[in-house]
Protein backbone atom coordinates (compact mmCIF):
# COMPACT_ATOMS: atom_id res chain seq x y z
CA UNK A 1 0.00 0.00 0.00
CA UNK A 2 3.25 2.26 0.91
CA UNK A 3 4.48 1.45 -2.77
CA UNK A 4 0.95 2.62 -4.45
CA UNK A 5 0.68 5.84 -2.30
CA UNK A 6 4.33 7.22 -3.25
CA UNK A 7 3.74 5.62 -6.43
CA UNK A 8 0.52 5.92 -7.81
CA UNK A 9 1.49 6.12 -11.78
CA UNK A 10 3.85 3.05 -11.63
CA UNK A 11 1.14 1.10 -9.68
CA UNK A 12 -0.85 2.13 -12.43
CA UNK A 13 0.73 1.26 -15.52
CA UNK A 14 1.09 -2.19 -13.19
CA UNK A 15 -1.83 -3.18 -12.94
CA UNK A 16 -2.92 -2.40 -16.94
CA UNK A 17 0.10 -4.13 -17.75
CA UNK A 18 -1.11 -7.14 -16.07
CA UNK A 19 -4.78 -6.64 -16.96
CA UNK A 20 -3.23 -6.68 -20.44
CA UNK A 21 -1.24 -9.84 -20.45
CA UNK A 22 -3.92 -11.43 -18.73
CA UNK A 23 -6.28 -10.82 -21.36
CA UNK A 24 -3.79 -11.13 -24.09
CA UNK A 25 -2.38 -14.65 -22.70
CA UNK A 26 -5.84 -16.25 -22.59
CA UNK A 27 -5.63 -19.41 -24.37
CA UNK A 28 -8.68 -20.77 -23.86
CA UNK A 29 -10.47 -22.94 -27.67
CA UNK A 30 -12.71 -20.24 -28.99
CA UNK A 31 -15.56 -21.31 -32.30
CA UNK A 32 -14.80 -18.87 -35.34
CA UNK A 33 -17.72 -19.11 -37.81
CA UNK A 34 -17.70 -17.25 -41.14
CA UNK A 35 -20.70 -17.22 -43.37
CA UNK A 36 -20.23 -17.44 -47.06
CA UNK A 37 -22.73 -17.82 -50.13
CA UNK A 38 -22.21 -19.59 -53.75
CA UNK A 39 -24.77 -20.03 -55.94
CA UNK A 40 -23.68 -23.71 -56.64
CA UNK A 41 -25.02 -24.38 -53.17
CA UNK A 42 -28.71 -25.01 -52.89
CA UNK A 43 -28.57 -25.92 -49.04
CA UNK A 44 -26.52 -24.91 -46.33
CA UNK A 45 -23.17 -26.86 -45.74
CA UNK A 46 -20.84 -26.08 -42.80
CA UNK A 47 -17.59 -27.05 -43.02
CA UNK A 48 -15.45 -27.79 -39.97
CA UNK A 49 -11.71 -26.68 -40.16
CA UNK A 50 -8.90 -28.41 -37.96
CA UNK A 51 -5.61 -26.88 -38.41
CA UNK A 52 -2.41 -26.79 -36.66
CA UNK A 53 -3.12 -28.90 -33.43
CA UNK A 54 0.06 -29.62 -33.18
CA UNK A 55 -0.79 -32.64 -30.60
CA UNK A 56 -1.80 -30.07 -28.18
CA UNK A 57 -3.80 -30.68 -25.19
CA UNK A 58 -7.34 -30.03 -24.63
CA UNK A 59 -8.41 -31.70 -22.05
CA UNK A 60 -8.87 -35.64 -20.86
CA UNK A 61 -8.82 -37.58 -24.27
CA UNK A 62 -9.13 -33.95 -25.66
CA UNK A 63 -13.15 -33.55 -24.90
CA UNK A 64 -12.86 -29.65 -24.95
CA UNK A 65 -12.19 -29.64 -28.78
CA UNK A 66 -13.95 -32.62 -29.66
CA UNK A 67 -17.08 -31.55 -27.36
CA UNK A 68 -16.26 -27.85 -29.54
CA UNK A 69 -16.63 -29.81 -32.51
CA UNK A 70 -19.42 -32.14 -32.32
CA UNK A 71 -21.50 -29.62 -31.14
CA UNK A 72 -21.44 -27.76 -34.55
CA UNK A 73 -22.60 -30.71 -36.26
CA UNK A 74 -20.39 -30.22 -39.07
CA UNK A 75 -21.36 -31.93 -42.77
CA UNK A 76 -17.65 -32.24 -43.35
CA UNK A 77 -14.09 -31.87 -41.29
CA UNK A 78 -11.58 -30.98 -42.78
CA UNK A 79 -7.64 -31.18 -40.92
CA UNK A 80 -5.36 -29.01 -42.54
CA UNK A 81 -1.56 -30.07 -41.28
CA UNK A 82 0.09 -30.12 -38.55
CA UNK A 83 -2.39 -31.99 -36.63
CA UNK A 84 0.79 -33.85 -35.75
CA UNK A 85 3.66 -32.62 -34.05
CA UNK A 86 7.49 -33.21 -34.34
CA UNK A 87 8.61 -32.88 -31.27
CA UNK A 88 5.59 -33.69 -29.10
CA UNK A 89 3.79 -37.37 -28.16
CA UNK A 90 1.15 -38.43 -30.59
CA UNK A 91 -0.95 -38.99 -28.02
CA UNK A 92 -3.20 -36.21 -28.35
CA UNK A 93 -3.45 -36.14 -31.79
CA UNK A 94 -4.61 -39.99 -31.43
CA UNK A 95 -6.76 -39.02 -28.53
CA UNK A 96 -8.74 -36.30 -31.26
CA UNK A 97 -8.66 -38.76 -33.99
CA UNK A 98 -10.35 -41.49 -31.84
CA UNK A 99 -12.64 -38.66 -30.37
CA UNK A 100 -13.84 -37.57 -33.71
CA UNK A 101 -14.13 -41.01 -35.54
CA UNK A 102 -17.30 -41.55 -37.25
CA UNK A 103 -18.72 -37.75 -36.60
CA UNK A 104 -18.27 -36.47 -40.29
CA UNK A 105 -16.52 -37.67 -43.32
CA UNK A 106 -12.50 -36.31 -42.97
CA UNK A 107 -10.06 -35.41 -45.36
CA UNK A 108 -6.72 -34.65 -44.15
CA UNK A 109 -3.47 -32.93 -46.11
CA UNK A 110 -0.06 -32.93 -44.38
CA UNK A 111 1.65 -30.10 -42.78
CA UNK A 112 5.39 -29.20 -42.39
CA UNK A 113 5.64 -30.47 -38.59
CA UNK A 114 4.60 -33.94 -39.62
CA UNK A 115 6.98 -34.04 -42.49
CA UNK A 116 9.43 -33.02 -40.35
CA UNK A 117 9.03 -35.93 -37.90
CA UNK A 118 10.30 -38.11 -40.03
CA UNK A 119 7.63 -40.08 -39.36
CA UNK A 120 4.94 -39.09 -41.77
CA UNK A 121 4.02 -42.68 -43.28
CA UNK A 122 3.38 -43.80 -39.60
CA UNK A 123 1.46 -40.69 -38.94
CA UNK A 124 -0.76 -41.42 -42.29
CA UNK A 125 -1.28 -44.81 -41.46
CA UNK A 126 -2.83 -43.88 -37.95
CA UNK A 127 -5.30 -41.72 -40.13
CA UNK A 128 -6.00 -44.37 -42.33
CA UNK A 129 -7.22 -46.62 -39.27
CA UNK A 130 -9.38 -44.32 -38.47
CA UNK A 131 -11.17 -43.58 -41.80
CA UNK A 132 -9.87 -40.07 -42.17
CA UNK A 133 -9.00 -39.50 -46.12
CA UNK A 134 -5.68 -38.33 -46.62
CA UNK A 135 -5.71 -36.42 -49.97
CA UNK A 136 -2.41 -35.73 -52.02
CA UNK A 137 -2.42 -34.13 -55.15
CA UNK A 138 -5.71 -35.39 -55.27
CA UNK A 139 -9.88 -34.68 -55.54
CA UNK A 140 -12.82 -36.40 -53.58
CA UNK A 141 -16.06 -35.71 -54.79
CA UNK A 142 -18.40 -35.69 -51.44
CA UNK A 143 -22.25 -35.56 -51.88
CA UNK A 144 -23.95 -33.66 -49.06
CA UNK A 145 -28.21 -34.12 -49.09
CA UNK A 146 -28.45 -34.16 -52.75
CA UNK A 147 -25.57 -32.13 -53.91
CA UNK A 148 -22.20 -32.95 -54.48
CA UNK A 149 -19.11 -30.87 -53.38
CA UNK A 150 -15.17 -31.20 -54.45
CA UNK A 151 -12.60 -31.11 -51.69
CA UNK A 152 -8.94 -31.26 -53.33
CA UNK A 153 -6.05 -31.29 -51.17
CA UNK A 154 -2.44 -30.99 -51.71
CA UNK A 155 0.65 -31.79 -49.40
CA UNK A 156 2.89 -29.12 -47.92
CA UNK A 157 5.77 -28.48 -50.15
CA UNK A 158 8.68 -30.02 -47.85
CA UNK A 159 6.50 -33.13 -48.51
CA UNK A 160 8.57 -33.06 -52.02
CA UNK A 161 11.43 -32.64 -50.94
CA UNK A 162 11.37 -35.60 -47.96
CA UNK A 163 9.09 -37.59 -49.07
CA UNK A 164 8.74 -37.74 -53.14
CA UNK A 165 10.45 -35.43 -55.11
CA UNK A 166 8.97 -36.50 -58.52
CA UNK A 167 6.10 -34.48 -57.29
CA UNK A 168 5.69 -30.69 -56.84
CA UNK A 169 3.22 -28.20 -55.86
CA UNK A 170 1.95 -27.51 -58.85
CA UNK A 171 1.67 -31.15 -60.56
CA UNK A 172 -0.32 -31.67 -57.76
CA UNK A 173 -3.10 -29.00 -58.42
CA UNK A 174 -2.85 -30.08 -61.96
CA UNK A 175 -3.54 -33.43 -60.93
CA UNK A 176 -5.87 -32.74 -58.12
CA UNK A 177 -8.24 -29.95 -60.66
CA UNK A 178 -8.19 -32.57 -63.51
CA UNK A 179 -11.51 -34.06 -63.30
CA UNK A 180 -13.31 -32.00 -61.09
CA UNK A 181 -16.86 -30.61 -62.97
CA UNK A 182 -17.23 -26.65 -62.73
CA UNK A 183 -21.39 -26.68 -60.92
CA UNK A 184 -19.82 -28.27 -58.23
CA UNK A 185 -18.87 -26.17 -55.45
CA UNK A 186 -14.65 -26.53 -55.60
CA UNK A 187 -12.61 -26.81 -52.10
CA UNK A 188 -8.68 -26.57 -51.96
CA UNK A 189 -7.86 -27.67 -48.55
CA UNK A 190 -3.70 -26.83 -48.35
CA UNK A 191 -1.83 -26.18 -45.52
CA UNK A 192 0.32 -22.98 -46.33
CA UNK A 193 -1.75 -19.43 -46.84
CA UNK A 194 1.55 -17.65 -48.53
CA UNK A 195 1.44 -19.78 -52.05
CA UNK A 196 -2.10 -17.92 -52.15
CA UNK A 197 -1.48 -16.65 -55.70
CA UNK A 198 -0.49 -19.79 -56.92
CA UNK A 199 -4.04 -21.69 -55.80
CA UNK A 200 -5.88 -18.33 -57.69
CA UNK A 201 -4.52 -20.03 -60.85
CA UNK A 202 -7.07 -22.82 -60.84
CA UNK A 203 -11.23 -23.08 -60.37
CA UNK A 204 -11.74 -22.89 -57.01
CA UNK A 205 -14.45 -21.75 -55.40
CA UNK A 206 -13.18 -21.83 -51.17
CA UNK A 207 -9.18 -22.09 -50.17
CA UNK A 208 -9.13 -23.09 -46.49
CA UNK A 209 -5.19 -22.84 -44.69
CA UNK A 210 -3.50 -23.03 -41.57
CA UNK A 211 -0.05 -22.37 -40.91
CA UNK A 212 0.49 -18.78 -39.57
CA UNK A 213 -0.80 -19.22 -36.27
CA UNK A 214 -2.21 -16.06 -36.31
CA UNK A 215 0.68 -14.35 -36.34
CA UNK A 216 1.33 -15.28 -32.94
CA UNK A 217 1.11 -11.90 -31.22
CA UNK A 218 -1.84 -9.50 -32.09
CA UNK A 219 -3.20 -6.58 -30.55
CA UNK A 220 -6.45 -5.48 -31.52
CA UNK A 221 -7.43 -2.99 -34.25
CA UNK A 222 -3.55 -2.17 -34.13
CA UNK A 223 -1.41 -5.45 -35.17
CA UNK A 224 -3.02 -8.39 -37.06
CA UNK A 225 -0.32 -10.63 -36.58
CA UNK A 226 3.49 -10.22 -35.82
CA UNK A 227 5.23 -12.94 -37.25
CA UNK A 228 4.03 -16.23 -39.65
CA UNK A 229 6.38 -18.96 -40.71
CA UNK A 230 7.01 -18.81 -44.26
CA UNK A 231 5.72 -15.17 -44.48
CA UNK A 232 7.93 -12.95 -41.89
CA UNK A 233 6.88 -10.30 -39.70
CA UNK A 234 3.29 -8.32 -39.85
CA UNK A 235 2.28 -11.41 -42.54
CA UNK A 236 -0.72 -10.33 -44.85
CA UNK A 237 -2.50 -13.96 -44.21
CA UNK A 238 -2.17 -14.26 -40.14
CA UNK A 239 -5.88 -15.34 -39.79
CA UNK A 240 -8.72 -14.74 -41.05
CA UNK A 241 -11.20 -14.06 -43.86
CA UNK A 242 -9.89 -12.79 -47.22
CA UNK A 243 -12.09 -12.10 -50.52
CA UNK A 244 -9.85 -12.28 -53.57
CA UNK A 245 -11.79 -11.47 -56.89
CA UNK A 246 -14.36 -14.26 -56.65
CA UNK A 247 -12.12 -16.52 -54.46
CA UNK A 248 -13.47 -16.99 -50.87
CA UNK A 249 -9.85 -17.68 -48.81
CA UNK A 250 -10.15 -18.57 -45.05
CA UNK A 251 -6.96 -18.99 -42.56
CA UNK A 252 -7.11 -20.68 -39.42
CA UNK A 253 -5.31 -19.10 -36.19
CA UNK A 254 -4.83 -22.96 -35.60
CA UNK A 255 -5.06 -24.62 -31.89
CA UNK A 256 -1.05 -24.51 -31.33
CA UNK A 257 -0.27 -24.10 -27.68
CA UNK A 258 1.98 -25.54 -26.10
CA UNK A 259 4.06 -26.39 -28.56
CA UNK A 260 4.82 -23.27 -29.83
CA UNK A 261 8.29 -21.23 -28.10
CA UNK A 262 6.74 -17.93 -27.43
CA UNK A 263 2.89 -17.71 -25.90
CA UNK A 264 0.18 -16.65 -27.74
CA UNK A 265 -1.04 -12.87 -27.28
CA UNK A 266 -4.91 -12.08 -28.18
CA UNK A 267 -4.91 -14.35 -30.33
CA UNK A 268 -6.91 -17.31 -28.92
CA UNK A 269 -6.58 -21.20 -30.40
CA UNK A 270 -9.88 -21.03 -33.06
CA UNK A 271 -12.00 -24.04 -34.65
CA UNK A 272 -13.24 -22.38 -38.44
CA UNK A 273 -16.65 -23.65 -38.62
CA UNK A 274 -17.61 -22.48 -42.47
CA UNK A 275 -21.10 -22.13 -43.71
CA UNK A 276 -21.35 -22.29 -47.50
CA UNK A 277 -24.85 -21.13 -48.60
Amino acid sequence: MDFIRKHPRIALFLALLILFLGVGLDNRLKVVHYVIESSKISKQIRIALVTDLHSCDYGENQKDLVSALGDQNPDVILLGGDIFDDVLSDDNTLAFLDGIQGMAPTFYVSGNHEIWSRRYGEMAEQLKKRGVTILSGTNHQLTVGNQTISISGIDDPDYFTYEDSSQSTTSQLERATKEIQDDHFQILLAHRPESIKMYQKYPFDLVLSGHAHGGQWRIPYLLNGLFAPNQGFFPKYAGGYYQLGQLDFIVSRGLARESTRLPRLYNRPELVIVDVK
